[in-house]
């Protein structure tokens, strides 16, 4: 696919995009609405209309910085917009619902970050009010950006051709150490009542959602265990974006520090900067009266065993809490002709392993998976020249993009991102009931 010329992106039809939050996501999803039309020859342009948070003076900054033309500090009014055809929505949990039905409402597609949202009744309200607007034309996607890298849409296509033949084991770690201080503030993202659960919902939907995803079936049913490790910790002098925050003066704290810091914190979605619950406030739910701390009413580790609806196992780990692990993703799936391994340290390569090959030359070998004929690369550099995380949000954006234009409703869907958010239900459940296995509900 060859570069798209100055001319002919201007004859084509816009696609206004409006944006609620403006934080770490709304930074990456910027990037990704930004680069796209510049990369691949799409079938419309995206126009980064206009970007909405509650702090109108932050929010410009952000529109100046990353190219918005406008700024909003009521997520309503920028629904209201003539000029925004589609609303991305990169708040906290839980302000998705909401936002994303009135937009849905409204007229305008929707990309939403995952997870889908803070609940299964949440989750199924998206999914209905989606369901309603597919049959108006309306488009609506999960932000589940791991699919879009090239090596794992290649070791997509692999599963889907049978070079692995039938799936016995998909084993996942999603691992980062960014909590591990106790003196990290307590920042929406370790409050029930904003981010909907901790390590689970944050990086547990990514790997359930891959795993899903890659295996080409659903979970039936888990096995599971959480933890919360550190139960009191300071409230954060000011809002911010959850994976960094300054502890409020006086608080049980190192007071040698300026701010307490998450490190890369890549797998979160969410803002911090769009509607929703502040965490500053040192009277809000977790409080401890008296005090300047608060309690934590999220996980910090989750720990399951599944079982695909075919029968294969697996086995998952999500963790705050991995000291040395700053965005460790790595999923492995073992078939009964081969094996695939990908580690997201090392996104541009794929391990595969060919168990038809004679044992005596047979093993794992490195695919460097950077060549035009690999999935999105074509658009890209010459073989050899790796991506970066942050491509697969300009990814995401192609593939809605094409989807809009071609009526096609695109993938993750809202109802996979109910599917995920009903697997999180499960492993809640069964951690409460002791590990008791407990069906994913359909």
């Amino acid at each position: 696919m060859g570069q798209p010329h100055q001319g002919d992106e201007a004859a084509k039809p816009p696609l206004g995009v409006g944006m609620v939050g403006y934080a770490f996501m709304g930074a990456a999803h910027s990037q990704g609405w930004r680069t796209v039309g510049r990369v691949f020859d799409l079938p419309c342009r995206p126009v980064l209309a206009a970007v909405c948070g509650r702090d109108g003076r932050a929010v410009r900054a952000m529109a100046d910085r990353h190219g918005w033309g406008a700024a909003e500090t009521d997520w309503r009014a920028l629904i209201a917009r003539d000029d925004v055809d589609l609303v991305d929505i990169c708040t906290p949990g839980d302000s998705h619902a909401e936002i994303a039905v009135a937009a849905l409402a409204a007229g305008k597609h929707v990309l939403c970050e995952k997870p889908l949202a803070n609940s299964v009744e949440e989750a199924e309200a998206m999914a209905s009010a989606a369901a309603a607007a597919l049959g108006r034309g309306q488009m609506s996607m999960v932000g589940f950006n791991y699919r879009r890298l090239p090596a794992t849409a290649l070791a997509r296509s692999m599963v889907a051709e049978g070079r692995l033949g039938p799936l016995r084991h998909v084993r996942v770690t999603y691992l980062q150490d960014w909590l591990v201080d106790p003196e990290f503030p307590l920042t929406w993202r370790l409050r029930r009542e904003a981010a909907g659960s901790g390590a689970l919902g944050d990086l547990g939907a990514h790997i359930v959602d891959l795993a899903q995803y890659l295996a080409g079936e659903p979970l039936g049913g888990v096995s599971a265990l959480t933890e919360t490790f550190v139960r009191q910790r300071p409230l954060p002098a000011r809002a911010s974006s959850g994976l960094s925050a300054v502890p409020e003066p006086g608080a049980p704290s190192d007071s040698t520090r300026s701010e307490v810091s998450s490190g890369s914190g890549a797998g979160h979605s969410g803002s911090g900067s769009g509607p929703g619950p502040s965490s500053a406030s040192g009277s809000g739910p977790g409080a401890v009266p008296g005090s300047r701390s608060g309690t934590v009413t999220v996980d910090d580790a989750a720990l399951f065993t599944a079982r695909f609806a075919s029968g294969a196992l697996a086995s998952f780990e999500a963790s705050r809490f991995a000291t040395g692990r700053k965005n460790s993703l790595r999923i492995e799936l073992n078939g009964e002709r081969g094996s695939l391994a990908f580690d997201l340290e090392r996104l541009n390569e794929l391990a595969y392993h060919d168990h038809t090959e004679p044992g005596t030359h047979a093993g794992f070998r490195r695919i460097l998976v950077t060549e035009p004929d690999h999935p999105y690369l074509d658009a890209w550099w010459p073989p050899g020249h790796g991506l970066g995380y942050e491509h697969t949000f300009t990814h995401q954006a192609r593939d809605l993009v094409h989807a809009i234009a071609a009526g096609r409703p695109p993938a993750p869907s809202f109802a996979d991102g109910l599917q995920v958010q009903r697997v999180l239900a499960a492993v809640e459940e069964s951690a409460a009931k002791n590990s008791v296995y407990t069906p994913v509900a359909v």
